[in-house]
């Protein structure tokens, strides 16, 4: 079974400073953490396609704290998709944006390859953490 999970956002921001804040690498440690500690999730992406990177934080007694990616579409400022690999789950990150005018923009998710109800759920819960995490970097 594979499940996906769709989300939309809509910040006051510029297009431009959206797109910065999803594909630097200083701009995303800043709204990507760890969803227990807090910490900053530090990383070296690079909105370059075929760059594999990694998100890492404090390990636990459940996870590694390392998050594997591969990049798979750069299409700035509108698209970004990567892998996201993590305690045995191999998914994919699709970020769509589009400017919506007087300073708004839509941000929408699609993560697919989920295997059950259970990490779709905390999937759901962990962007929904990130991107309000994320509003505060773009504003």
């Amino acid at each position: 079974m594979s499940l996906t999970l769709s989300l939309d956002f809509e910040y006051t921001t510029s297009i431009e400073k959206l797109w910065s804040a999803l594909t630097d690498s200083s701009k995303l440690a800043k709204w990507v953490a760890n969803i227990h500690t807090g910490e900053a999730m530090e990383n070296d992406f690079k909105p370059v396609v075929g760059h594999r990177f990694q998100f890492r934080t404090q390990p636990t007694e459940w996870w590694n704290g390392i998050i594997e990616g591969e990049v798979l579409i750069v299409d700035a400022p509108n698209r970004v998709s990567y892998t996201w690999v993590s305690g045995g789950e191999k998914h994919t990150i699709t970020w769509t944006l589009q400017d919506l005018g007087e300073g708004k923009v839509n941000l929408h998710l699609e993560q697919t390859g989920i295997s059950s109800d259970q990490a779709l759920n905390g999937a759901k819960y962990g962007w929904s953490n990130w991107c309000g995490k994320l509003e505060q970097v773009v504003a």
